[in-house]
């Protein structure tokens, strides 16, 4: 059961982890996102429809997850909304969804299909850049979960476009530490839960690396662009580069704009928003970027709604119910 101050709570580190990693991910941009802003909504979309579904007796997340990816992909193509399709939701009639904004390749690749990928069977299996990790805060909001369990799902998901495992492990670990904060830990402890799951996982020597690298540099001497560049084994475009990024400049930050400003010299804008603000909540987060916000409305829109869900969904919709708002939103198609 949640009591008001804890969804007054929870409802402001959903707002702060979407609005901080679209924050993020504009830095630098006037205001304007990429795709990974319309991806993570998408997976906030998928993420809602598949509680919406467990309705039904349904109940696999990938599946749900991937096909909001699916939907996503259709927005890259058409023109606008296409009101035929009965599975548009919220999102697939939102016009602001429908303009290019520099996808990455692999996701262009990786959602083309109905295929469902496995970490057995992943897509792009050489892809290792940060996109799939950008998209992937909102697994860490699933805080009934158990952070083993978010960091799979997260990965299972990843693999839809991101098939290298330092890839899709920086998108479960980046997952499992918004989780730990989400829940209510410092972003050390969340940092150093993460690790210890990560052991268990194949192929998770890279990340590992990575996230000693971001936690050993907090004590190295001042941050700055030259602590920022000494993080990066390689040419700082890597999925696990960008986290240890996101994750350093979040720990060593004086405040939300300082953090943004400081990952915003490497590739981690993205990730360290959505740690700022799934850290803080929302009422961190400078006003002044979040008004000059391109699409701000929306992703606020999304985090109530996914808010709402989690919280509250029993209340919401139902095996009884067959046509409510909420199910035009996020139909169980």
């Amino acid at each position: 059961m949640w009591g008001r101050a804890e969804q007054q709570d929870f409802r402001s580190r959903v707002r702060g982890t979407l609005l901080g990693a679209a924050l993020g991910d504009a830095h630098g941009r006037d205001g304007t996102g990429t795709a990974a802003t319309q991806l993570t909504l998408f997976t906030v979309d998928g993420l809602i429809r598949a509680h919406v579904r467990r309705d039904t007796g349904g109940w696999h997340p990938p599946t749900d997850v991937h096909r909001a990816y699916r939907r996503w992909h259709a927005t890259q193509y058409d023109w606008g909304p296409d009101e035929r399709r009965e599975d548009n939701g919220r999102l697939g009639n939102e016009e602001w969804c429908y303009v290019r904004r520099d996808p990455a390749r692999a996701c262009l690749t990786g959602f083309g299909d109905d295929t469902l990928a496995t970490l057995d069977r992943p897509k792009n299996p050489t892809a290792r850049d940060a996109a799939a990790a950008e998209r992937s805060a909102p697994f860490g909001l699933l805080v009934g979960w158990e952070p083993a369990l978010v960091l799979q799902l997260a990965a299972e998901c990843a693999v839809q476009s991101h098939g290298h495992p330092t890839a899709y492990l920086s998108a479960g670990a980046l997952a499992a530490i918004v989780h730990g904060l989400a829940r209510g830990a410092s972003l050390d402890t969340a940092v150093r839960r993460t690790l210890a799951l990560l052991a268990a996982r194949p192929g998770h020597e890279p990340v590992t690396e990575a996230l000693l690298r971001a936690l050993a540099a907090v004590t190295g001497g001042e941050p700055g662009p030259a602590a920022v560049e000494a993080l990066s084994a390689g040419d700082g475009r890597t999925a696990e580069d960008a986290l240890a990024v996101a994750v350093y400049c979040a720990l060593v930050a004086e405040d939300v704009p300082h953090g943004l400003r400081l990952a915003a010299t490497g590739h981690g804008g993205a990730l360290c928003g959505a740690l700022l603000g799934a850290l803080h909540g929302e009422t961190a987060l400078p006003a002044a970027a979040l008004a000059e916000l391109d699409g701000r409305a929306l992703v606020m829109e999304l985090a109530d709604d996914f808010a709402l869900e989690l919280t509250q969904g029993s209340a919401l919709h139902g095996p009884a119910v067959t046509a409510s708002a909420w199910l035009t939103r996020y139909p169980r198609g």
